[in-house]
């Protein structure tokens, strides 16, 4: 059965890491706003060329075009989809249940990764990732077996964003709760909407994000 999910919560919250544990144990696709824009720029197709041309000026691609870009994916069928980092605003969510509808799919559950924002400032001030896996660690909760190394692919081009700090967090947590948080509220009344401990340990959350899928009809 395919399941198309979407996965909300602050940044810092864990979606990436959770969405490689759904993609691996799953088969899952994660469809990703930033991942999405690159590969279309990149792809030499119609839809390509409006991306690099709207990306290319320094605008904003448009809600239509990454919309486009997901009835794209959705096209190409599989086992189902991760929407992860979209829709960030109630418009957009009309969009996608829309398109959904459209295309005779649907979303099967929304995951809320429920954070404390004090303890968001500890956990991304230590964060780092892997440049080319994407395995995400930590200074404190998730070292790196070797200093400098990732654990996962022996890679040492390991980077921090340099949004990662006190000050930058605090502007991206108000963002997020100005556009995105409604989405919470918007999801429950459709029914779908499903809490988790997103400061647990990853093994826990992804336990109970296993056990909301697992529930669903199939």
């Amino acid at each position: 059965m395919a399941i198309n999910i979407i996965l909300l919560g602050p940044p810092g919250a864990g979606k990436g890491t959770q969405a490689r544990r759904l993609i691996d144990e799953r088969g899952l696709v994660q469809l990703s706003t930033g991942d999405m824009l690159r590969e279309a720029r990149n792809s030499g197709t119609e839809m390509g060329k409006r991306v690099a041309e709207v990306m290319d000026r320094g605008e904003l691609v448009t809600d239509e075009i990454v919309i486009g870009l997901i009835r794209e994916k959705l096209g190409q069928g599989g086992k189902g989809f991760i929407f992860d980092g979209f829709p960030r605003t109630l418009a957009q969510a009309d969009a996608l249940q829309a398109l959904m509808a459209e295309m005779d799919q649907r979303i099967d559950a929304v995951i809320e990764m429920r954070v404390d924002d004090a303890a968001l400032v500890s956990r991304i001030s230590g964060r780092f990732t892997c440049g080319n896996c994407g395995e995400v660690y930590h200074d404190v909760t998730k070292p790196t077996k070797e200093p400098g190394k990732c654990d996962v692919c022996g890679s040492t081009d390991l980077r921090r964003r340099a949004d990662d700090n006190e000050e930058s967090l605090k502007t991206r947590l108000m963002e997020y709760y100005k556009k995105t948080s409604p989405l919470i509220g918007y999801y429950y009344v459709k029914g779908n909407l499903n809490p988790v401990d997103g400061l647990a340990e990853i093994d826990e959350v992804a336990g109970q994000i296993a056990r909301v899928l697992d529930k669903l009809p199939s």
